[in-house]
């Protein structure tokens, strides 16, 4: 992922989270995938194992997309808080356009955003 793409994604988590469109922790993301709210998952490429499990149980079934961005710092500070193991959206048309840049990079990585 290019500097740009990743400064672009991080933005508009940053906007995610000041219009309300975002929920950020562990418990809180797991919840969202239990209501049906999140529609995009991201989790810090350093989060524990027991993090990840808590949220992957719930997403087993569900078709919601998932992907690995930075780490637990960088997703934090983007969203104005110290560190944050996972974040979903909750707006379709954020989580679209965040989605549409991580695609775009792992096109050119290689990689794809998962759904499994």
């Amino acid at each position: 992922m290019t500097g740009r793409t990743r400064t672009d994604v991080f933005g508009l988590l940053g906007l995610a989270q000041r219009a309300g469109a975002l929920v950020a922790g562990t418990d809180a993301v797991r919840r969202a995938v239990q209501e049906n709210r999140a529609l995009l998952v991201l989790f810090a490429g350093d989060a524990s194992g027991a993090q990840l499990e808590k949220i992957e149980g719930v997403l087993k079934h569900r078709s919601i997309p998932r992907a690995t961005l930075g780490d637990r710092a960088m997703l934090g500070t983007a969203i104005g808080r110290s560190s944050v193991s996972a974040v979903a959206l909750t707006s379709a048309g954020l989580a679209r356009q965040v989605q549409d840049r991580l695609e775009s990079a792992s096109v050119d990585a290689g990689q794809r955003i998962s759904e499994d």
